[in-house]
């Protein structure tokens, strides 16, 4: 993918992450998905106090484009309030492979600074469509 196109991502993710609601764990994070017509649509983690209700923003940004319309996405940008790369959780993974095992994953720390894998290789042997 263009870097233009990665650093639009990271800059989405980054704004949409600043309204993160983590009252409980103060680990606040972003999300921002590329969708096949080039639309982006963002997500950010929204905890609650009973902690299996809370959800990642990953998921909270494919529920937004999935509200919208959307099936098919290329690429996803998540950032969270850390010096390294953060990992989604195994539930987002899930959903991810889901929407495209072939998608764009870029894991984003506060620097700016990217790794990308595909969402297959976040997790290898996933739940399949039949």
């Amino acid at each position: 993918m263009e870097t233009s196109k990665i650093q639009e991502l990271i800059a989405a993710a980054r704004k949409v992450r600043e309204n993160a609601y983590a009252p409980y764990s103060g680990f606040g994070v972003g999300a921002a998905l590329l969708a096949g017509d080039g639309q982006i649509y963002t997500g950010c983690n929204v905890e609650n106090i009973s902690y299996g209700l809370t959800i990642c923003a990953e998921r909270a940004a494919i529920a937004n484009a999935v509200a919208a319309g959307q099936r098919v996405f290329k690429a996803i940008a998540i950032i969270a309030g850390t010096e390294d790369c953060c990992s989604p959780c195994g539930a987002c993974r899930q959903v991810l492979v889901e929407f495209g095992p072939d998608m764009e994953v870029y894991l984003v720390n506060l620097r700016g600074e990217y790794i990308m894998y595909t969402a297959a290789e976040l997790l290898p042997n996933s739940f399949c469509k039949l």
